[in-house]
């Protein structure tokens, strides 16, 4: 399990002093339908898309010219180095040329178990031989604010930094890039997209829009000798200012992608061999037993412990009673007794014959009288 940050509080600390020097710019409202999407993913459907999945990157002529890889495991994380929390920690990353330019974009990100953004850092370079570009992307959850620093370097100079403070109240469905990729997983096992959902999203100069998912259906892709089926499925980023972005994505059952393009782009993404897919194991159901009547004179096992054991308990009572013969004469003299004065309460009578030998009592005179009122019986 991993643990960390992308930054310290410090440098959070003086983004958001100087993002709140900039106007809150106002954002666009998520449907009601994809923020009850979101709430409903709970951790036994994010627990099956925790893995680690490869693609190559395949241009227009056939040829390999990069790769892309996708990375979610369970972290922890902290922005001040003494609280932590658990939750989710996404890495991608692809890199290839187009027209002989080297090209690189990663993305790593914490999410919470809610799938809402902690923090996330984007880095994409495009290495031009004489004048190279990098844009890094700083997003953090702070004091109750979506922080955006988009930072641009030339040459290794940093020639342009703004920062857009969000509240955190008006961003309820935003789905940021990180969190999009364990979305689309947990879409890819239900095999369903919530019909008319408008989700929170950052466009391609990350800046608030809305954002979009449609279920294309099934499809059959070949996976080297092997045909799949695959669940494709397109979102959509509508910019505010530039054109809509269209991606399709491909997904085996189990929630690994097998083909991602984006409309428009010469490039695929493709799965190079089928991988091993993630298999739930369901528990085996209770075994129900029917009830039957159980007649032990019948079990020749039962009515054999039962015989042994009548033999046992007669072969120890004949034993007690042989070692303690008073016992037979006491009986006896109480029942002589008790034919003779013929008591209709037999119980009490059996109490007050009895009382005198009870360790409780005090000992008494022989000759005692027998008007004394007896404690067994009740007195008006």
């Amino acid at each position: 399990m991993a643990s960390g940050n992308l930054l310290s509080t410090v440098p959070v600390a003086n983004s958001l002093e100087t993002a709140k020097e900039t106007p809150i710019q106002k954002v666009p409202n998520a449907s009601k339908s994809a923020i009850e999407f979101l709430s409903l993913i709970g951790t036994n459907e994010i627990q099956p898309c925790l893995f680690e999945e490869s693609l190559v990157a395949i241009s227009e002529n056939g040829q390999t010219i990069g790769t892309f890889s996708i990375s979610v495991k369970k972290s922890q994380y902290s922005l001040d180095d003494w609280y932590e929390e658990d939750c989710y920690l996404v890495h991608a990353s692809s890199k290839g040329t187009v027209d002989s330019v080297p090209c690189t974009t990663s993305i790593t990100g914490y999410i919470t178990k809610n799938l809402e953004i902690l923090e996330q850092h984007t880095e994409e370079s495009v290495r031009f031989r004489e004048h190279p570009v990098e844009t890094r992307t700083h997003v953090v959850k702070h004091e109750g604010h979506i922080v955006v620093t988009r930072t641009i370097i030339e040459r290794d100079e940093e020639i342009h930094v703004n920062s857009s403070p969000y509240s955190c109240e008006l961003l309820q469905g935003l789905v940021a890039e990180s969190a999009n990729l364990l979305v689309l997983r947990v879409m890819a096992r239900r095999q369903a997209v919530p019909e008319n959902a408008i989700f929170l999203s950052f466009d391609s100069d990350h800046h608030i829009c809305t954002s979009t998912y449609r279920a294309l259906g099934f499809q059959k892709q070949q996976v080297k000798k092997e045909e799949v089926d695959v669940f494709v499925i397109e979102r959509a980023v509508h910019s505010i200012e530039g054109i809509p972005l269209s991606w399709q994505f491909c997904f085996l059952s189990d929630g690994h992608l097998s083909r991602r393009v984006q409309v428009g782009s010469p490039v695929i993404m493709l799965i190079p061999q089928m991988p091993i897919l993630i298999e739930i194991d369901e528990p085996d159901p209770r075994p129900v037993f029917e009830k039957r009547p159980l007649d032990w004179e019948e079990d020749m096992e039962l009515y054999s412990q039962f015989l042994d054991r009548k033999e046992e308990l007669q072969a120890s009572h004949a034993t007690y009673v042989r070692r303690h013969p008073e016992l037979s004469k006491l009986l006896a003299d109480f029942l002589q007794l008790l034919l003779l004065r013929k008591p209709d309460d037999v119980v009490t009578f059996a109490a007050e014959y009895f009382a005198p030998f009870s360790a409780q009592n005090p000992p008494c005179r022989s000759f005692q009288s027998s008007d004394k009122p007896s404690p067994f019986r009740s007195h008006v």
